[in-house]
């Protein structure tokens, strides 16, 4: 089986069209690990899109906020503002699929599917000491995260911990990861809207179970249309500026 494997999309219908034309006809099911909504000027178009995929899906923190699941104070001010005025523009139908978004860890296939940390969907994982619980207590050798918005992750073996980043060559391309007896895995397909590990191209990953591969992703799309979007809408400007910085 191949999955096509997307998080943090936010409401960037530009990058999710671009991601999803470079994928086409290199995957049989889609997950997706939250954050479908907000930051972004696109929810309703990107929910639909979402909703047209079928995915496996679980939910993110925004997801939760922008449905009043969590509290929006918790999030900083500018995340406030585009966090109501997504909530003020997101249809009531979306409304509902978002609010019904489950909560991770959710299993497939031999694939673990988490938010954030594997026992707290809201907790960041960008150290290996905070990759440990979920790389040893995981049922799955390979489980995916997001919320980070950092492409690549950690595998174990042997009592080690090992960083993965494997950043593509320019373009719309991917770094290969083979996957290794006795080891496990947690891994980050980055993030489809709102990259922030230096390189603002669309990320996403493909993982090729049958022959023990991960596809990492990385596709330019036109940034500086979602920014005048975002412009019109009226949402923060370091909001917009960081889509081009990749930050």
């Amino acid at each position: 089986m191949r999955f096509l494997v997307l998080s943090d999309i936010h409401a960037n219908s530009t990058a999710l069209e671009a991601s999803l034309a470079a994928a086409e006809g290199r995957w049989e099911r889609a997950l997706c690990l939250g954050d479908v909504v907000d930051y972004g000027p696109d929810p309703n178009e990107v929910t639909e899109r979402v909703k047209a995929l079928a995915p496996i899906i679980i939910r993110g923190n925004h997801d939760k906020v922008v449905t009043e699941l969590a509290d929006i104070e918790d999030f900083n001010p500018l995340a406030q503002i585009a966090a109501r005025w997504t909530r003020d523009h997101l249809r009531s139908d979306n409304f509902t699929y978002i609010a019904q978004l489950p909560e991770g860890p959710a299993h497939t296939d031999g694939l673990t599917m988490v938010h954030g940390a594997y026992h707290d969907e809201d907790e960041y994982v960008f150290a290996p000491a905070q990759a440990m619980d979920g790389l040893l207590e995981s049922p799955s050798a390979v489980t995916f995260f997001g919320h980070t918005h950092y492409q690549g992750g950690f595998s174990y073996r042997d009592g080690q911990i090992r960083v993965i980043h494997l950043p593509p060559e320019p373009g719309p391309k991917f770094a290969a990861l083979r996957l290794e007896p006795a080891t496990r895995y947690l891994l980050n397909p980055g993030s489809i809207g709102q990259p922030r590990d230096g390189d603002p191209r669309a990320a996403f990953a493909i993982a090729d179970l049958d022959h023990q591969v991960i596809e990492f992703w990385r596709v330019p799309y036109d940034i500086a249309a979602v920014q005048e979007r975002m412009q019109s809408a009226g949402l923060p400007l370091p909001l917009i500026e960081r889509l081009a910085a990749g930050r």
